[in-house]
């Protein structure tokens, strides 16, 4: 009875903190610097929603996951199956999970071997982050196609002084353990950092425990990143930077526990050109990128014990200019051309049936922008924005956007924003065994509008946001039936077969038949009042198919329509820091008709820091304190409670 209460309470205290207000960044500080603009900008010169969560804030949190920190954000919702390295979908205000673009140290991360070419954050763990940004709504003008739902932009720290160094070590329930180090400098006209972290964890049953998971499915990851930046001359630099990321997951299929695991390989590389010129006023920037994606499934109990096998690679050259034409006019333009491709193929597991080929394709997409931002009178900026994305199978495509800041004496800041996203269909989606090369390219549109006050010295922030986007030419998959004998049966859908081959059937194939259209309510409060610091954020979010037939009207599978995040923290003056954050999620559906149902939930985490010293804390937090069993896909399971502690060092 007294967990039944207090969960309920702890819940109702978290909306109750964040009905009042949305903010862009509730709590930040003035002069907060964010590059998701890819140019630095304050956050009170941007007029999309966006929030930061600097340095301080990912260590005060502690999460080991990229996506934890993301899910304490406005906004955003993920569907995980499993734990810790299973298949993670981040949506943001209930746009697909492939319609939101990754970003990391300026390259665009997205694997072509997906099913929808989106990014999997499962294996993104925190690592060297330095700063996470997370940029809400169409944002195709700057950041082209897949940047429907937002952008969630990753810099990795670099060095400020001659040495410098952090590490952080934990370890806690199912044998989990988290080693990362770090190591920089800065002589003369190099600078140079390299880090690197090891993450292992025995996990839970990706089968749902409601649904008889009993094994556990482990988690091992390792990933290393680098980058260095040489000065040429005072105006002349270059830079190359690097990731890579290893992750051997296991996973129950079909709905059963299972010895299935999956092994993840990712590289990201960087290598970039920088002059400024006219005292800084023009700068520009040529660079390289090269991303590359391979995923392998094995079962061992299988004859041919590869199921999978899948590779996406993406090259990328980009020219980016920004100027200055004074103090209140400026512009960012640029040009890049991305070649992609991909192969994919799901061996028989009888070693009698032959390998299949590899499914394979590529697409090549060159792209010009520019943006042109002004300010007519003091606290307005204004900005407009238009981007040509020429397809080599889609042809042309021409986007818009524009929006205003207004930021007032009062300390109130207005927004209001219009932007449109592009996404041409996937390689998986025109090529794989499910292929449909007839596809026609994804398009949205979405506004937005909101207010945000500061008070008392920012000491207090509130504010709300309303949102509201369409989406066509959506491209879903479709399930194909079993072949009938039966001759009184309708003809079979052409499309059920492989192409080129009338007399081979499929499971089903992708095609452009879905609508959807979501809008809704962002809000969030922060109170900094001395050592005391209390925040909140709540989303209303209506997401919904709008596709004529049974499913019109009904929501967008796991996507819950109102979530709530709350914390509270107070530093005692003697070094210690304590904590306690709660996360409400209300009922979504697993599938489009509605059908099944998934609960709401609540979850309750603790945690502490004290200092040692001014480099060393110590740490500890409880996550899931009541040991909340949910899910958010059908039949697969979530972390229940759990308990971390460790040290953690900034030198």
């Amino acid at each position: 009875m007294f967990r039944t209460v207090f969960r309920t309470t702890i819940s109702l205290v978290a909306i109750a903190a964040a009905l009042p207000a949305l903010a862009t960044e509730a709590g930040e500080a003035d002069g907060i610097i964010v590059t998701a603009t890819r140019t630095p900008l304050a956050i009170d010169e941007i007029p999309a929603s966006i929030t930061a969560l600097d340095k301080a804030a990912i260590d005060r949190s502690q999460d080991i996951g990229v996506t934890e920190l993301l899910l304490r954000t406005p906004g955003v919702s993920i569907s995980r199956n499993g734990g810790y390295g299973t298949a993670t979908a981040l949506r943001i205000r209930g746009a697909e999970s492939e319609h939101t673009v990754a970003v990391i140290d300026g390259v665009k991360l997205n694997d072509p071997s997906s099913t929808g070419g989106g990014f999997n954050f499962t294996n993104l763990l925190v690592g060297d982050i330095d700063r996470i940004e997370v940029l809400r709504g169409p944002q195709s003008i700057l950041w082209g196609s897949q940047a429907i739902g937002g952008v969630v932009n990753i810099v990795t720290a670099s060095p400020h002084k001659p040495l410098e160094g952090s590490f952080d070590l934990e370890a806690g329930s199912r044998n989990t353990v988290s080693a990362r180090a770090a190591l920089g400098g800065r002589t003369g006209p190099l600078s140079w950092r390299i880090g690197g972290q090891r993450f292992t964890t025995d996990g839970i049953s990706s089968h749902a425990k409601a649904f008889g998971g009993v094994e556990r499915d482990g988690y091992r990851n390792t990933n290393l990143s680098g980058r260095a930046e040489l000065a040429l001359a005072d105006n002349v630099s270059i830079d190359v930077r690097g990731t890579y990321a290893s992750g051997h997951v296991e996973f129950d299929g079909f709905n059963a526990d299972s010895d299935d695991y999956g092994l993840n390989r990712e590289f990201v590389g960087y290598a970039g050109l920088n002059v400024d010129v006219m005292d800084g006023r023009f700068r520009n920037r040529v660079a390289y990128a090269y991303t590359d994606t391979n995923r392998d499934n094995y079962n061992p109990t299988r004859a041919r014990p590869q199921s999978f096998d899948a590779e996406g690679r993406n090259k990328r050259w980009e020219y980016q200019g920004s100027f200055a034409v004074n103090d209140r006019i400026s512009a960012i333009f640029g040009v890049e051309n991305e070649r992609s491709d991909f192969k994919s193929r799901s061996p028989a597991a009888s070693l009698g049936a032959p390998l299949p080929p590899f499914a394979v394709g590529k697409a090549e997409l060159t792209s010009v922008y520019g943006q042109l931002s002004v300010e007519p009178v003091d606290g307005l900026t204004l900005n407009g924005g238009v981007r040509y994305d020429d397809h080599d199978r889609y042809g042309g495509q021409t986007l818009f956007a524009a929006g205003g800041v207004w930021r007032l004496p009062t300390g109130t800041v207005l927004r209001a924003s219009y932007g449109e996203g592009f996404k041409a269909p996937s390689l998986y989606q025109q090529f794989s065994e499910y292929g449909n090369i007839a596809l026609d390219p994804e398009e949205a549109r979405g506004w937005e509008a909101g207010i945000e006050q500061h008070l008392f010295d920012r000491k207090v922030v509130i504010g709300a946001t309303w949102f509201d986007r369409t989406t066509t030419n959506q491209i879903i998959y479709n399930s194909c039936p079993a072949p009938s004998t039966d001759p009184a049966a309708p003809p079979p859908d052409p499309m059920c077969f492989v192409p080129g081959d009338p007399t081979t059937p499929r499971f089903g194939y992708y095609s452009n038949v879905a609508r959807s259209k979501a809008h809704g309510i962002e809000a969030a409060a922060a109170l900094t009042l001395g050592g005391l610091t209390l925040d909140g954020n709540y989303s209303w979010i209506v997401a919904e198919d709008r596709s004529p037939g049974n499913n019109f009207g009904k929501w967008l599978p796991r996507r819950p329509r109102h979530t709530a995040n709350a914390s509270a923290s107070y530093a005692f003056g003697f070094g210690l820091e304590l904590g306690a954050a709660v996360r409400w999620s209300g009922q979504s559906f697993d599938n489009a008709s509605n059908a099944t149902r998934l609960d709401d939930y609540t979850l309750v985490d603790l945690r502490a820091e004290v200092a040692l010293s001014d480099a060393v804390k110590l740490f500890a937090r409880a996550e899931n304190i009541f040991d909340e069993q949910y899910m958010t896909a059908l039949r697969y399971g979530a972390l229940g409670r759990s308990v971390y502690a460790g040290i953690r060092g900034r030198f």
